[in-house]
């Protein structure tokens, strides 16, 4: 075999390892396109097809079904408002608040405050507009998470509510502990017309002990 013939051979085996190396790397994904395992969590490398995996890193994937389950698995929680948690599946719960932000404007409940364990007799302090009572009162009801009512009553205004201005109130309510872990107070705008371009509320999301 000549010298010239040496080199075309040679080179034409370059070409196919090029070839080969070209077709696993880019075509088929190559060990550079995956996700890697560091320190126990998924870490993605260059452009993997498939999505992150949820097992085999460290440890296997906890299931939670909601903010509170995520928090107590120990993901790290994310102090924004409300706040938000992240499992290890890369899942995002963010914490109910109920409707608190809408309504800042009109009533404030400061306690409970938002999912706060309670228990009975429950106490609820805050304040509300004047325009939120009626004869200084206003109705308050207590729910499981299965919609059942566990208790009713009104709020009573600690001052002069026929004003436009906040007012103090305090409520208290006597109830049984539900099997449910959670529930929602619900403090309503006194709505004496009957008219539902009236009516109003507050949710505030609870915990049952």
């Amino acid at each position: 075999m000549n010298k010239k013939t040496l080199f075309l051979t040679i080179f034409i085996l370059i070409v196919v390892v090029v070839i080969i190396v070209f077709t696993t790397r880019f075509l088929l994904g190559g060990p550079e396109d995956d996700w890697i395992c560091d320190r126990g969590q998924w870490v993605k490398h260059g452009m993997p097809s498939a999505p992150m995996p949820t097992t085999g890193c460290g440890q296997p994937a906890i299931m939670v079904k909601n903010f509170k389950e995520c928090v107590n698995a120990g993901f790290a929680v994310m102090e924004s408002y409300p706040r938000q948690c992240r499992d290890n599946a890369g899942i995002l719960f963010v914490e109910d608040i109920g409707n608190r932000l809408e309504k800042l404007d009109l009533i404030v409940v400061d306690d409970p405050q938002l999912n706060q364990p309670v228990v009975s007799p429950l106490i609820i302090k805050g304040k509300a507009r004047g325009s939120w009572f009626f004869e200084a009162v206003f109705p308050v009801k207590l729910l499981d998470s299965n919609g059942n009512l566990l208790a009713v009553g009104f709020a009573q205004a600690k001052g002069e509510w026929m004003i436009e201005d906040f007012v103090l109130f305090e409520s208290t309510l006597q109830f049984t502990s539900p099997t449910s872990e959670s529930g929602v107070l619900i403090l309503e705008k006194d709505n004496p017309s009957g008219l539902p371009e009236n009516f109003d509320q507050l949710i505030v999301p609870v915990l049952f002990q």
